[in-house]
């Protein structure tokens, strides 16, 4: 191996130590929210009543429970809920099994078991993920993509930026944090679990917390972002492609990206998409036929 081989596996190697590093102490913080959360919520009830009382009408002004983000233009949001079957064919898996052999040595989807996780009498799809989370923000592209051939989001979408302390600083992302989605063969439910500011946003319901423990628990005893499970099905428990590949571009520059498969965005956000597209269509009974009978789905489903 050349030198300046040498030099690129081990600024490689270091780069996704430092990542990992930072993943577990952003664990540790939450961690240490959820429990100091429990002892301020009284606290809070009783602000709250006392500033609803005081407030009689609504806030214009962006809060931690308000809207966040910026409104994508209309051409934009078609972009990322109509890149082709074709291109998503030509991509199929993409880069995503190369960054994996980087971080991981499982598949990036995994099959797990326990009760079918159902909501409104279909299959769920449990997303929990966090808004400065750099993993989260590149995973969000992909799962608008997937989902948007299962059904149709019913709000607009939001452009967002990753944390700029936290690797891969200021990701262009979306958020889904009081999304609307709605779909005849599956239930979307988006959990945004953290602020930008790492501050506790959505409170992971009991059943939540008990399936994300479950499922994404390492050895060190740390859960993390992002995390997807499929109906109790399969999982996907961590980031499957890297970040990198959206650093410096406008939130139009990637929603164009994903339309060219020779892009490195398309590669990795699309692929990515199969993969959860894949995952779907497992959970979904392989409906709708004309999503889950396409070739690069079929492939994809078949290594779940």
């Amino acid at each position: 191996m050349s030198k300046a081989a040498r030099l690129r596996e081990k600024t490689a190697r270091e780069r996704i130590a430092a990542q990992q590093a930072a993943a577990k102490r952003a664990e540790a913080r939450r961690r240490m929210l959820i429990f100091g959360s429990s002892i301020v919520v009284v606290i809070a009830v009783v602000v709250g009543l006392v500033v609803a009382y005081n407030l009689r009408s609504p806030s214009s002004s962006s809060t931690a429970g308000g809207v966040h983000g910026t409104v994508l233009s209309a051409s934009t949001a078609a972009e990322i809920t109509s890149v082709p079957a074709a291109t998503l064919n030509q991509i199929g898996g993409g880069s995503i099994l190369s960054y994996q052999g980087t971080v991981y040595t499982g598949p990036p989807i995994v099959k797990i078991s326990g009760t079918r996780l159902t909501s409104d009498g279909k299959p769920e799809m449990l997303y929990i993920g966090a808004e400065y989370c750099p993993y989260c923000g590149a995973m969000r592209w992909a799962m608008a993509v997937a989902l948007s051939r299962f059904g149709h989001f019913t709000t607009p979408f939001r452009g967002f930026h990753s944390s700029s302390t936290d690797v891969d600083p200021n990701t262009p992302t979306l958020t889904f944090y009081q999304a609307g989605y709605t779909s005849k063969y599956l239930t979307f439910v988006p959990v945004e679990n953290e602020t930008i500011s790492e501050k506790l946003l959505q409170p992971t319901t009991s059943a939540q917390q008990a399936i994300w423990q479950k499922y994404d628990t390492q050895s060190d005893g740390y859960t993390g972002y992002p995390f997807v499970d499929f109906g109790n099905e399969t999982a996907l428990k961590g980031p499957i492609y890297d970040p990198a590949v959206l650093k410096g571009l406008t939130w139009a520059q990637v929603a164009s990206d994903l339309h060219d498969p020779s892009s490195p965005v398309a590669r990795a956000a699309d692929g990515a998409a199969n993969y959860i597209t894949a995952a779907i269509c497992h959970m979904t009974g392989n409906k709708p036929g004309s999503v889950c009978t396409s070739s690069a789905i079929t492939s994809l489903e078949s290594s779940l």
